[in-house]
């Protein structure tokens, strides 16, 4: 099972998913569920870049996949009434591409970059006195008649989004002004924001239903509107359309999704960790050739969940498994009695 596959997996979307995804998300701070602290501080930006009349400080938004970073981002576009222009890291892959986009935005508008951690070192440096001065530094022509003119750019900000703000430079990271990080999010706040997408979906669900989905659903609003509409399928199609708890339970089960929230390639990371390497400790490109995955889906999809969990440790060895994992999968851990 390849992490395109998956139900839950939180970093592919299908374009019919881009779309209802599209139109679950909040417009507003004051509709956007969670991430309590978060808001208050970009509320205070906001007003205070309004009340000044100039753009907001640039925005570098960072944590685990699903968790509102591009809609945070838009919001604040929304809320300063400025233009969104949307791209990403890997896309710009000379500097050329960022000066191209860099002199077509306008005043106030908001450049909005995902994966800036995989941007190429040349293309950050061209970013500097982009996010300092607004101005570009461009090089006409090659070898000793080669000079440099600077050009003037409007000003704008960029709100920038990583899952691995460890990949970020120091020098890069110094020049955003507010860099907030976005936690999981609770059972609460994820019933809430299941209950709200079923709303604008027209999906029936009671009470026990929202929370049967919050349950399993990782702490992240993405995989909570992923497995909404696929237990929607299950409820119009094998019963009459409404999502009861007992509905959402059997609609879950059928999709592979346990009450922990793990599915099929979650399920076999632990039991290659468990039967093939005696619960460890496994290296990580060993234990993705054990599950035929890549590294990074392992590394940035699977295993925060399973380490917020309890499920893994990460050792200088390598990858251990943690009584609970042993216990979830109803095994027996060495060494120990059954129970």
């Amino acid at each position: 099972m390849t992490g395109e596959d998956r139900v839950i997996d939180p970093a592919e979307l299908s374009p019919e998913d881009r779309e209802l995804d599209f139109a679950l998300r909040p417009r507003s701070l004051g509709d956007f569920v969670g991430q309590e602290r978060v808001k208050e501080q970009l509320a205070l930006l906001i007003d205070g870049a309004r009340a000044r009349r100039e753009p907001i400080d640039h925005l570098l938004f960072s944590g685990p996949p699903g968790l509102g970073k591009t809609t945070l981002a838009q919001i604040v576009a929304h809320e300063m009434g400025a233009g969104f222009r949307p791209t990403s890291g890997p896309a710009l892959e000379r500097p050329s591409d960022l000066a191209a986009i860099l002199t077509n935005l306008e005043d106030g508008d908001i450049l909005f970059v995902d994966e800036i951690h995989r941007m190429p070192r040349a293309v950050e440096e061209v970013l500097y006195p982009a996010l300092e001065d607004f101005s570009l530094d461009v090089v006409l022509g090659k070898g000793p008649t080669a000079r440099s003119i600077r050009l003037e750019l409007p000003r704008f900000t960029i709100a920038a989004a990583t899952t691995r703000p460890g990949r970020i430079t120091l020098a890069l990271r110094e020049r955003f002004g507010f860099s907030p990080r976005l936690d999981y999010y609770s059972r609460q706040e994820l019933g809430s924001i299941v209950a709200r997408s079923a709303g604008i979906l027209g999906v029936g669900i009671d009470e026990e239903g929202a929370a049967e989905i919050a349950k399993r659903s990782r702490g992240t609003p993405r995989v909570a509107n992923r497995l909404l509409r696929r237990v929607r399928d299950f409820a119009e199609v094998r019963h009459d359309g409404r999502v009861s708890g007992e509905v959402a339970r059997r609609g879950l089960e059928l999709f592979e999704v346990d009450e922990e929230g793990l599915d099929r390639l979650d399920h076999a990371i632990l039991v290659a960790i468990l039967e093939k390497f005696g619960g460890g400790p496994v290296g990580l490109s060993t234990l993705a050739a054990a599950v035929g995955e890549e590294t990074d889906t392992v590394e940035d999809v699977v295993e925060p969940y399973l380490l917020q969990l309890g499920f893994l440790r990460r050792t200088p060895r390598g990858r251990v498994a943690t009584e609970r994992a042993w216990r979830h999968l109803g095994l027996t851990p060495p060494g120990t009695l059954p129970l």
